[in-house]
């Protein structure tokens, strides 16, 4: 039963919206992410367990009707494979090594850890214009000494907070997101109205008096849209654990 209620939410709130990620990480960096977040070793996956989470967020990002690539479901294919592998008997003769499945997706992770690694230390490199010559666009509320002991906070992060808003609201709370009820332009005018008079919101302020779902989901794909539009950053103070927007 509680599955047939997910699956008409679903319906309610995937029809009116798409929106874009190709701005945001893709299956490997949601793979790290994972890793990551379970605190475990990219060399000894426990595969049934991150292979679960996976599938959650794909569920997850297809109930915001959040347009997937086709490499995430590639991924998730291969997960489940190897999930599939890790499961039957071994068929190895004593003495000889069997080879570890988990060894195609681990070989994939140190290639494009190694890879992103290699693209941030070019990333941090001088900027011609942005770091020889004097700045002619100001960055509004947004400066590099007020940013020191904070990270970026990116969209498997963000989904993580939106789920925990989610869960705190009372079962009843509405969930449909039709168009005319909520407007994702609106919303995005709400935030950028509230950012012109404070230029930075914490995650608390944003999310403060909402108590139906459909508007903490409109709210999330507002600033979805507004990062992909490089109009706020989003970032996690390290030792508080508290998310804030910036306005750019």
């Amino acid at each position: 039963m509680a599955d047939t209620d997910k699956t008409e939410e679903t319906r309610e709130i995937s029809e009116p919206y798409k929106v874009i990620t190709e701005i945001f990480e893709g299956p490997m960096d949601l793979l790290v992410y994972l890793i990551k977040k379970n605190e475990v070793s990219i060399y000894d996956i426990p595969i049934a367990r991150i292979t679960g989470q996976f599938l959650e967020y794909i569920e997850w990002m297809k109930m915001l009707n959040i347009n997937l690539a086709g490499d995430f479901l590639y991924m998730a294919s291969i997960l489940t494979n190897i999930k599939s592998r890790t499961l039957l008997p071994s068929h190895t003769a004593e003495g000889e090594d069997e080879e570890d499945p988990r060894a195609e997706i681990t070989k994939r992770l140190e290639e494009y850890m190694q890879i992103k690694s290699a693209a941030e230390d070019l990333g941090n490199r001088a900027i011609l214009n942005e770091d020889t010559f004097i700045r002619t666009i100001d960055k509004k509320a947004f400066r590099q000494d007020a940013d020191a002991d904070m990270i970026e906070v990116g969209l498997f992060e963000l989904i993580d907070a939106f789920q925990k808003v989610l869960d705190k609201l009372p079962a009843s709370s509405k969930m449909i997101l039709a168009r005319d009820e909520i407007s994702i332009k609106d919303k995005i005018t709400e935030i950028v109205e509230k950012l012109e008079q404070k230029k930075s919101l914490t995650f608390s302020e944003l999310l403060e008096n909402v108590k139906q779902k459909s508007e903490v989901i409109a709210i999330f794909l507002a600033l979805l849209e507004m990062v992909k539009l490089q109009l706020v950053a989003i970032r996690q103070h390290v030792e508080s654990g508290v998310i804030r927007l910036f306005y750019l």
